[in-house]
């Protein structure tokens, strides 16, 4: 199967917008392929604000999330790898999801399943046991 991460990042942007709340996304900063401001990245994360008004061309995709956006009044453009998004709430009240390390971890392992032989693997007979129950008289 594919990964959920990009399916319930779009479902919870889609329902903090429609509550009226603004969507803060949490990023991994120093992960493999993100291109975000460096002079905004603290402890390795940056939080950024992902209100439909506050940036450009978002793209929610199922690889990465891109847009652009301005910091400081300079226009940058943001990439994304959805497997670096660690948060996403509303900044009004903190609803939202964080993923964790084992969804991750799943992931990788869903990744690395689908570049392996699907070959189906014949399942091992198992001895039969006798029953655990006993009759009483």
């Amino acid at each position: 199967m594919t990964a959920n991460r990009p399916y319930l990042l779009r479902a919870f942007y889609e329902w903090i917008v429609d509550n009226d709340c603004t969507p803060y996304l949490v990023v991994d900063a120093v992960a493999p392929g993100v291109k975000v401001p460096a002079q905004f990245i603290q402890n390795g994360q940056i939080v950024l604000n992902v209100l439909p008004s506050a940036v450009a061309n978002l793209q929610l995709g199922n690889d990465a999330i891109t847009f652009n956006a301005r910091f400081g009044g300079q226009p940058f453009s943001l990439y994304i790898p959805t497997i670096a998004v660690l948060a996403i709430y509303a900044k009004e009240n903190g609803a939202g999801t964080v993923f964790t390390l084992e969804e991750e971890e799943d992931e990788a392992e869903i990744f690395s399943n689908s570049l392996e032989d699907d070959s189906p693997t014949p399942e091992p007979t198992k001895p039969k046991r006798g029953s655990h129950l006993t009759v009483v008289k």
